[in-house]
C-alpha cells in the first residue's frame, strides 16, 4: 500500500540530471577565447609573476572548454545528428585534443587552432537547431 502511495505518477526520461535543454558552443567558444587571449598576453609580459598566474587561468580556461564541447558531445548531439555529420565524432575529438595542446602551451595559434575546431562545432550545431 505504501509503495503505491509513494510510487511516482508520471514516468519522465531525461538525458542529465537536470534537463535544462541549454546548450550552445558559445560556452567553449569563449572559454577558448579566454586561452587565446591569455597566451598573447603572456606572450607580451616578461613578469614571472605574471606569467605563473597566466598560465593558471590559461589551463583552468582550457579545461573548461573541454567540459563545454564534452557536454555537447554527450549530452545534446544523439545519433540522428552523428548520423547525418559523420565527421562529428572526430571533429569533437580535434577539439579536444586542440585544447589539450592549447592548455600546454604559451604559443597563441594553439588557443587559435582550438578556436577553429570550436566553430566548426558550432555550425553543425546550429544546423541541428534549425531541424
Amino acid at each position: 500500500m505504501l509503495s503505491r502511495l509513494f510510487a511516482p505518477k508520471v514516468k519522465v526520461s531525461a538525458h542529465c540530471d537536470l534537463p535544462c535543454g541549454v546548450y550552445d558552443p558559445a560556452q567553449a567558444r569563449i572559454e577558448a577565447e579566454s586561452v587565446k587571449a591569455v597566451q598573447e598576453k603572456y606572450q607580451a609580459n616578461e613578469d614571472p609573476h605574471f606569467r605563473a598566474r597566466a598560465t593558471v587561468i590559461k589551463e583552468q580556461r582550457a579545461e573548461l572548454a573541454k567540459h563545454h564541447v564534452s557536454v555537447l558531445w554527450s549530452d545534446y548531439f544523439k545519433p540522428p545528428h552523428f548520423e547525418k555529420y559523420p565527421e562529428l565524432h572526430q571533429l569533437v575529438n580535434d577539439a579536444l585534443k586542440a585544447l589539450s595542446t592549447a592548455k600546454a602551451s604559451t604559443d597563441p595559434a594553439t588557443g587559435q587552432k582550438a578556436l577553429d575546431y570550436i566553430a566548426q562545432i558550432d555550425k553543425i550545431f546550429w544546423e541541428t537547431k534549425k531541424a
